[in-house]
Protein backbone atom coordinates (compact mmCIF):
# COMPACT_ATOMS: atom_id res chain seq x y z
CA UNK A 1 0.00 0.00 0.00
CA UNK A 2 1.46 3.29 -1.06
CA UNK A 3 1.59 6.26 1.29
CA UNK A 4 -1.36 8.03 0.34
CA UNK A 5 -4.70 8.91 2.56
CA UNK A 6 -7.61 6.27 1.52
CA UNK A 7 -10.67 9.40 1.98
CA UNK A 8 -8.91 12.12 0.92
CA UNK A 9 -6.04 10.90 -1.66
CA UNK A 10 -3.47 13.29 -0.09
CA UNK A 11 -0.06 12.59 -1.62
CA UNK A 12 3.59 13.80 -0.49
CA UNK A 13 4.96 16.80 -1.66
CA UNK A 14 7.76 18.39 -3.35
CA UNK A 15 9.81 21.42 -1.66
CA UNK A 16 13.25 22.13 -0.87
CA UNK A 17 15.05 21.70 2.29
CA UNK A 18 17.63 25.10 2.74
CA UNK A 19 20.73 25.44 4.66
CA UNK A 20 21.87 28.06 6.69
CA UNK A 21 23.97 29.26 3.62
CA UNK A 22 20.78 28.73 1.80
CA UNK A 23 21.70 25.92 -0.14
CA UNK A 24 18.58 24.12 -1.28
CA UNK A 25 18.13 20.09 -2.08
CA UNK A 26 15.00 18.80 -2.77
CA UNK A 27 13.47 16.76 0.10
CA UNK A 28 9.58 14.74 -0.01
CA UNK A 29 7.01 15.99 2.67
CA UNK A 30 5.13 13.08 3.50
CA UNK A 31 1.61 12.93 4.74
CA UNK A 32 0.63 12.19 8.38
CA UNK A 33 -0.63 8.88 7.99
CA UNK A 34 -2.52 7.08 10.90
CA UNK A 35 -3.64 3.26 10.70
CA UNK A 36 -7.19 3.83 11.68
CA UNK A 37 -9.92 1.16 12.13
CA UNK A 38 -13.12 3.18 10.55
CA UNK A 39 -16.60 1.50 10.98
CA UNK A 40 -17.92 0.33 7.52
CA UNK A 41 -22.05 0.51 7.78
CA UNK A 42 -22.25 -0.93 4.29
CA UNK A 43 -20.76 -3.83 4.57
CA UNK A 44 -21.19 -3.99 9.11
CA UNK A 45 -17.43 -4.21 9.41
CA UNK A 46 -14.60 -2.68 10.30
CA UNK A 47 -11.73 -1.12 8.15
CA UNK A 48 -8.09 -0.98 9.04
CA UNK A 49 -7.52 2.06 6.41
CA UNK A 50 -4.50 4.69 6.13
CA UNK A 51 -6.12 8.41 7.24
CA UNK A 52 -4.13 11.23 7.11
CA UNK A 53 -4.82 13.32 10.14
CA UNK A 54 -6.58 16.09 8.57
CA UNK A 55 -8.98 13.28 7.71
CA UNK A 56 -9.71 11.93 11.20
CA UNK A 57 -10.19 15.47 12.28
CA UNK A 58 -13.06 15.63 9.69
CA UNK A 59 -14.83 12.44 10.66
CA UNK A 60 -14.45 13.32 14.42
CA UNK A 61 -16.51 16.55 13.37
CA UNK A 62 -19.10 14.53 11.73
Amino acid sequence: MSRTCSITNKQANNGYAVSHSHRRSKKLQHVNLQSKRIWNSKLKRWEKVKVSTKAIKKLIAL
